[in-house]
């Protein structure tokens, strides 16, 4: 890998606004809130809109129609979806393809580089991304002075207040390793409904919370998170649809930086030569 360099973006801020967990067709989905949440963003403007999943409640074709048709109410020109597990329920893979099309989405936007990929597995709660994108991952974080972002659905550490850890994806460990050694500065998840934020060698794994179900542990209240990025600074807000926002993470990109050399752990579990 090349060392990490200082980063350089097109304009500054880039701004993605991250979203999560609709929960369309379950009695705990409410939609002022979505409602609500797409007029905040709309106003807001950002460059990117990513939505880690969970659109549905059971993938069915008109939990999708509806989940489309919000979707199209936001005016932001870059918008990356991936499916969550409820959306694989009931074989909704296949509408989800037809309605939003790739669930791998890479995209590059003023220095900033996005690869959001498809961790649920067909009517499981449980998800993987699997040894076989490892190398796709490790290739399309090849730019040294990018802004590095991996959206997926499922968590990848622990979220505390979520009980018993049931379904945190299976090759948590190798996927972790290969972001870090990719350099990856920021990581973005849902599933638990629980907003957090873990900081694991210099890089930022944030969980957003459910925008639009009461389905809600603890006092928890629905949310999403609003991501500002500049060469210097990276700030992330917590906002509450009609509501304030405050930081819930504050950090310089390639302070930490990524692990330079590819490690032979890590070759091999991408399927690299090793030499």
């Amino acid at each position: 890998m090349a060392p990490q360099e200082k980063i350089r973006l097109e304009k500054s801020p880039v701004t993605i606004a991250h979203i999560s967990d609709f929960h369309i067709g379950s009695y705990h989905f409410v939609s002022n809130l979505l409602n609500r949440t797409i007029q905040e963003i709309n106003e807001l403007g950002p460059d990117v809109v990513v939505i880690t999943g969970d659109l549905t409640n059971e993938g069915f074709r008109q939990e999708y129609n509806t989940a489309r048709a919000y979707v199209n109410n936001l005016e932001c020109p870059r918008v990356i979806v991936v499916p969550g597990n409820h959306d694989s329920r009931n074989v909704g893979y296949l509408h989800f393809e037809e309605l939003f099309g790739e669930r791998f989405t890479r995209m590059e936007v003023a220095g900033v580089e996005i690869l959001a990929v498809d961790s649920s597995e067909p009517d499981l709660d449980n998800g993987r991304i699997g040894r076989e994108r490892y190398k796709q991952i490790l290739q399309a974080f090849d730019k040294p002075d990018h802004f590095k972002v991996f959206a997926l659905h499922h968590h990848l550490l622990p979220v505390p207040g979520t009980g018993r850890e049931r379904n945190i994806i299976y090759d948590a460990g190798d996927l972790l390793e290969v972001l870090i050694c990719a350099g990856v500065h920021l990581v973005l998840t849902g599933h638990k409904h629980v907003p957090y934020v873990w900081e694991l060698e210099g890089m930022y794994v944030v969980n957003a919370g459910t925008v639009s179900s009461l389905r809600l542990r603890g006092h928890t209240k629905p949310c999403y998170n609003l991501v500002e990025i500049r060469e210097d600074e990276v700030v992330i807000y917590r906002k509450y649809p009609f509501g304030e926002r405050d930081v819930i993470a504050c950090f310089e990109p390639g302070a930490h930086g990524g692990r330079h050399v590819v490690s032979g752990v890590v070759k091999e579990i991408a399927g690299l030569e090793i030499e």
